[in-house]
């Protein structure tokens, strides 16, 4: 075990965010629903089992969605299977080819990044629209060592009304999973985008394990991903914190 993680007492914190959950719900939406994008794997996962744990299995809703064919959607039906919630599967396709179509016939070129950040959009407006007719409220599936490095979608994937997981680094999550029984395929299932063949961390450049270390500890002793790792949080902070407003009292602008 790393020794970030030896204090790290999984139990404990799975009980903090299913009272943290419950008292959410009491103050924003007394009786309602928790909506949630299932992609089967590690952190819709977790959070999916959280919200079960906290709310009860008929008040949490899954929405399956992907885009065309997804190799690995039978994870997606595992998940809401082992925890006996609700489901629907809503294919966006559609959605995304239409989109994308009306961009080429406007003449505006469809670059890779459009391909892989459009239908994450088109997916949380999707959540969002079930929610809104199951009178629910959106959790947000993001953990900290992927937003510490920008490693999301702004309004897509990290898009939510309230993130469970989002202070938990990878390694924190994995064991949150374990201590909620969820199936090992589940939890140590490897993360990646399901579109350039590749994992997260063939992407990143560093694994998450040394991420997970960073953030908790300040230690890395591989220079070339510290390099990264700063990089990447540098550019990509604003993902993290509120949107920028222009103050202004009425009279003059507040510099």
């Amino acid at each position: 075990m790393e020794d970030y993680m030896k204090d790290f007492d999984a139990d404990l914190v799975r009980d903090e965010i299913v009272l943290w959950i419950r008292d959410y719900f009491d103050r924003f939406n007394k009786g309602g629903n928790a909506v949630i994008a299932v992609s089967g794997g590690k952190d819709s996962s977790v959070t999916a089992a959280l919200l079960v744990e906290a709310l009860g299995k008929d008040r949490v809703f899954g929405v399956l969605l992907p885009n065309g064919v997804q190799p690995d959607i039978s994870s997606s039906y595992e998940l809401v299977n082992a925890l006996g919630i609700d489901y629907a599967e809503i294919n966006i396709k559609g959605a995304v080819d239409s989109i994308q179509g009306s961009m080429e016939q406007a003449g505006i070129p469809v670059e890779d990044r459009t391909k892989i950040n459009l239908p994450a959009r088109i997916r949380m407006s999707t959540v969002y629209a079930v929610s809104q007719s199951k009178n629910g409220m959106v959790p947000n599936t993001c953990n900290l060592s992927e937003d510490w490095v920008g490693y999301s979608t702004r309004y897509g994937d990290s898009a939510g009304d309230f993130a469970p997981i989002g202070r938990l680094v990878v390694q924190e999550v994995r064991a949150l999973g374990r201590s909620l029984g969820l199936p090992t395929d589940l939890v140590e299932k490897v993360p990646s985008d399901g579109l350039s063949g590749l994992t997260d961390e063939d992407k990143l450049g560093f694994t998450y394990e040394c991420l997970d270390r960073y953030i908790r500890t300040g230690v890395c002793d591989d220079p070339e991903a510290k390099s990264k790792i700063d990089h990447l949080h540098a550019v990509n902070k604003f993902k993290m914190e509120l949107m920028p407003a222009f103050e202004y009292d009425g009279n003059i602008a507040i510099l």
